[in-house]
C-alpha cells in the first residue's frame, strides 16, 4: 500500500470520526424543540454536548487540513465547486457556536427563544448539506478538462445528493436521538425514546434507498463497499431490538456502526478517484490529486505523534462526563466554561 492509498484511507477515518462525533450534536440540536418543551428542558439537552461538541469539531479541522495537505487538488477542485454549500456550513457552524455559548448569557425567554432557534437552523443545515457535498462526490460532479468544476450550484442539486442529504440528516437525527435517551433523565429523555422509536423506520428506508442507488451507479461495485452497506444496514436493524430492551449504549454504538459504514460504502466507492466526473473532464485520481512522497512522509510522522494524543484526550473528556445530565435544580451537569465562570464569580 503506498502513502497515497493510506492518506486516502487516514482521510476517509478523519471524516467518519467527524460525521460519528458530530452526528450526534447535530442531531440533538435539530431535534431540540422535540425533546424539551421549556427552556430548562432544552438547556438539559443541551447540556449533554456541552463538554464535547467543539472537540468534536476538531475533527473537522484536521479531516480539511489533512485533505489539504495530502491532496491539494481535491481540496481546490472542492471549494471552487462547491463554495456556497460550504459557506452555508461555515456560517451555520459560526451560528451555531454563537447561539450555544450566547444562549445563557441572558435570562430573557424571548432571548433564549431566539437562540434555540438558531440551534435547530444551525444544526439542520450542516447535516444536510454534508450528505449533499459526499453525494455529488461519489456521484458525480462537472469537471472541465483540466480538472476544475464547471457548473453551478443547481448542478449540485439532484434527486441522487437530495437524498443523500436526508440520508445524513436521518442518521444524525436517530443517533442524537438515541445520544440523548442514553445521556439525559426524566421528560427529555422520553421524548427522545419515543422519538427514536418513530423514526428508525424511516430512516432506514432512507438510508437504504441511498445505498442501493449508490451501489447500481457505482462504476465498480468493490467488496469493502458491499461491507460497508452491509455493516450499516446489520446495524440499523438491531438498533430498535436493542432500544426496545432498554439498552441504550448499545442502541447508541449500533448507530455510530451504521454512519460508519456509511462512510465505507462512499469512501470505497470512490476509490481509486477522489472526484467523479459528470462533465467533459476526466474523473480526478488519488495519484493526481496527490502531494510529493516527501510531504506525505512527513504527515505520517506527525499524524503518527498526534492521533494518539488527541484520541486520548477526547476519550478522557467522554469518561469524565459520562453521567447522566438531570433536570435543571437537580444536581445538574454543567460545561467546563460554566464551572469557570462560577469560580470567577466566586460561586463553588
Amino acid at each position: 500500500m503506498s502513502l497515497v492509498d493510506v492518506w486516502f484511507v487516514l482521510i476517509a477515518v478523519l471524516w467518519a470520526g467527524y460525521l460519528i462525533l458530530e452526528g450526534f450534536d447535530f442531531g440533538v440540536g435539530t431535534l431540540l424543540h422535540l425533546v424539551g418543551r421549556t427552556p430548562a428542558e432544552r438547556a438539559q439537552a443541551l447540556r449533554t454536548i456541552g463538554p464535547v461538541w467543539d472537540g468534536n469539531e476538531v475533527w473537522l479541522l484536521v479531516a480539511g487540513g489533512a485533505t489539504f495537505a495530502a491532496f491539494p487538488e481535491w481540496y481546490a477542485t472542492l471549494f471552487s465547486g462547491y463554495y456556497l454549500a460550504l459557506t452555508v456550513i461555515l456560517v451555520a457552524l459560526i451560528v451555531r457556536i454563537m447561539a450555544l455559548e450566547y444562549r445563557n448569557k441572558h435570562d430573557d425567554p424571548a432571548w433564549r427563544r431566539r437562540w434555540d432557534a438558531a440551534i435547530v437552523v444551525s444544526s439542520a443545515l450542516p447535516a444536510v448539506l454534508w450528505g449533499v457535498a459526499f453525494a455529488n462526490i461519489v456521484g458525480g460532479s462537472p469537471l472541465a478538462a483540466d480538472g476544475s468544476f464547471a457548473g453551478n450550484v443547481l448542478d449540485l442539486l439532484r434527486p441522487y445528493t437530495v437524498l443523500g442529504g436526508l440520508t445524513t440528516l436521518s442518521l444524525f437525527c436517530l443517533h442524537g436521538a438515541h445520544f440523548l435517551a442514553l445521556r439525559t433523565e426524566g421528560p427529555v429523555r422520553d421524548r427522545a425514546t419515543a422519538l427514536a422509536t418513530r423514526m428508525w423506520a424511516p430512516t432506514v428506508l432512507v438510508v437504504a434507498g441511498f445505498a442501493v442507488w449508490t451501489l447500481a451507479d457505482a462504476q465498480v461495485v468493490r467488496p469493502l463497499a458491499v461491507g460497508g452497506t452491509a455493516a450499516a444496514a446489520l446495524a440499523l436493524l438491531a438498533v430498535l431490538p436493542a432500544h426496545r430492551a432498554g439498552r441504550e449504549g448499545r442502541a447508541f454504538a449500533l448507530t455510530t456502526v451504521a454512519i460508519a459504514g456509511a462512510v465505507v460504502l462512499l469512501f470505497a466507492t470512490l476509490f481509486p478517484d477522489v472526484m467523479v466526473s459528470s462533465g467533459p473532464g476526466p474523473d480526478l485520481t488519488m495519484q493526481a490529486a496527490a502531494s510529493t512522497d516527501r510531504t506525505l512522509t512527513v504527515m505520517t510522522v506527525v499524524a503518527a505523534v498526534m492521533t494518539p494524543v488527541v484520541l486520548l484526550y477526547q476519550g478522557w473528556t467522554y469518561w469524565v462526563f459520562r453521567a447522566r445530565v438531570r433536570p435543571e435544580g437537580t444536581g445538574d451537569v454543567r460545561t467546563p466554561l460554566d464551572l469557570l465562570d462560577r469560580r470567577a464569580g466566586g460561586v463553588a
